[in-house]
């Protein structure tokens, strides 16, 4: 069998699905975004920075927006199952795309774990005899199931859950509104609400930053969809289209919810740790509105679980075919589904539910501290290989919205490492991207081989990026030099 033949066969062996939809990869962004950060979690978010909380919004949208352009525009211009890992990979260094790529694996592998255990508590609540560990195990093997099937299968179940979750925040926006408008009686409604209990800036305005982690955290997961449009039937297309709606659906349905509801109720009747929307409806005098929102709430999470898994799945099944993981890993199933990566990242959540049940404080908790910057650092690396790109790749545009995002987003991970509450989470975050990074580093330092996915977009252009004309001025080294992988002698 000759080289070539070879690398048929390795390539055909590796080859995913591409039967996802725009609708699904729509919902699959709007999925990952809108989850149980915004049905309960905002509400600590609220008691954080009081009214204010709308510009801490406003704040982490804008950030978002600016990230999901640059994305997209990489991904349309070249669709990868890796998404941002391999274009920090292409245009920072190989030593990035290690780095990042392990580092998105290891959030939503534990992500996995902490959707299916709040899953749990709710479903043990209504079914007392369930051990809340057993339920949670059971719901990772079910997913885990799921996402063996099919990547439809995937696709039809998140855009289900998607729709529900996004069904429910209109109706909590529909309502809020009837209650401004006055056409709800019980309603006490007032502009006044904004103000009340210390004013707008009722915890100062170094508050609206102080709730800005938590904030971006339950924003994080809009990216899927460009990591999922490697997978759609026309990626650049898809991804586009998923782009666009998610910057405005996002920003509507949480700024848009959280605004209303606080017009509805003043700030100070929310609690922390429970839904604000469940008060906004309890005030109204609304029934039945407990037991809703845990029905959504419920759906959000499994919603969230099934994203998770896929997102984990498809990075490691990414950094397989890049040389930075075992190459049992990019092997797909007959369904053409990454069967070892997706067994692999629900073992992972296995394992981290296990810690919950025998060691909550001491290790679970630990693991979950270990993923809080996690955003900031993904989103840092895509606009430096946004910034990157635009250089490289001659494309067209103002850098300074770049400089910015990156200024700010070091200014927000400085901020919170010497804020308290934010604190822990931030120093260990930051200890396992270095890690990651030094780890990267030492690998990939004596590179000599161009990689898969540099060789294979290298190759299919023309012009400044094609062989023929060498390699382009300014271009990282270490991507198109040959790697010295961590798992060398585990070629594809």
């Amino acid at each position: 069998m000759t080289l070539t033949r070879e690398a048929e066969r390795l390539s055909a062996d590796s080859q995913l699905a591409r039967t996802l939809q725009p609708r699904h990869l729509s919902m699959i962004a709007m999925g990952g975004a809108i989850g149980a950060g915004l049905l309960v979690a905002s509400s600590t978010a609220i008691v954080t920075a009081g009214p204010a909380v709308i510009v801490t919004y406003l704040l982490a949208g804008t950030v978002l927006v600016l990230v999901m352009r640059m994305l997209g525009e990489m991904a349309a211009r070249s669709p990868e199952t890796g998404s941002f890992s391999v274009y920090a990979r292409r245009y920072i260094g190989r030593w990035a795309g290690f780095s990042v790529g392990w580092l998105y694996w290891w959030f939503w592998s534990v992500t996995v774990a902490i959707e299916a255990t709040a899953a749990a508590t709710i479903i043990s609540g209504w079914w007392p005899v369930a051990p809340q560990w057993l339920v949670a195990l059971v719901l990772v093997l079910a997913f885990m199931g799921l996402n063996l099937l099919s990547v439809r299968s995937y696709g039809e179940a998140e855009f289900w859950f998607s729709s529900i979750k996004i069904g429910a925040i209109a109706v909590i926006i529909v309502v809020g509104l009837l209650a401004v408008l006055g056409l709800i009686p019980s309603s006490t409604a007032s502009f006044a609400n904004y103000t009340s209990g210390g004013g707008f800036f009722a915890h100062g305005v170094g508050a609206i930053f102080t709730a800005l982690l938590a904030v971006i955290f339950s924003m994080f997961g809009a990216e899927i969809a460009t990591v999922a449009a490697g997978e759609s039937s026309n990626p650049a297309v898809a991804v586009a289209k998923a782009v666009r709606s998610v910057i405005f659906r996002v920003l509507f349905f949480y700024v848009g919810s959280i605004a209303v509801t606080l017009l509805v109720i003043p700030w100070t009747m929310v609690t922390a740790g429970s839904s604000p929307f469940v008060t906004m409806f309890e005030a109204l005098g609304i029934p039945y509105a407990g037991l809703a929102m845990n029905i959504v709430v419920l759906t959000a999470l499994l919603s969230c679980l099934n994203a998770s898994l896929y997102a984990a799945s498809r990075m490691v099944f990414a950094l397989a075919e890049q040389g930075d993981a075992h190459r049992a890993f990019s092997r797909v199933s007959t369904s053409r589904a990454p069967r070892n990566a997706i067994v692999l990242s629900s073992l992972i959540g296995v394992v981290s539910v296990a810690l919950n049940y025998f060691m909550p404080e001491q290790v679970f908790s630990l693991l979950v501290n270990s993923t809080g910057g996690v955003g900031i650092f993904v989103w840092l690396i895509v606009a430096v290989s946004h910034l990157r790109s635009r250089r490289l790749d001659g494309g067209q545009g103002t850098v300074v919205v770049n400089y910015l995002l990156i200024v700010g987003l070091l200014a927000l991970l400085i901020y919170m490492g010497f804020a308290e509450a934010h604190r822990v989470e931030v120093l260990i975050s930051v200890a396992v991207a270095a890690v990651l990074a030094t780890l990267g580093a030492l690998t990939h330092r004596h590179s000599t081989t161009v990689s898969s996915h540099s060789q294979r977009y290298l190759g299919d252009r023309s012009g400044p990026h094609s062989p023929a004309s060498g390699q382009p001025k300014g271009y990282p080294r270490s991507s198109l030099s040959p790697k010295r992988s961590l798992f060398k002698g585990f070629p594809r």
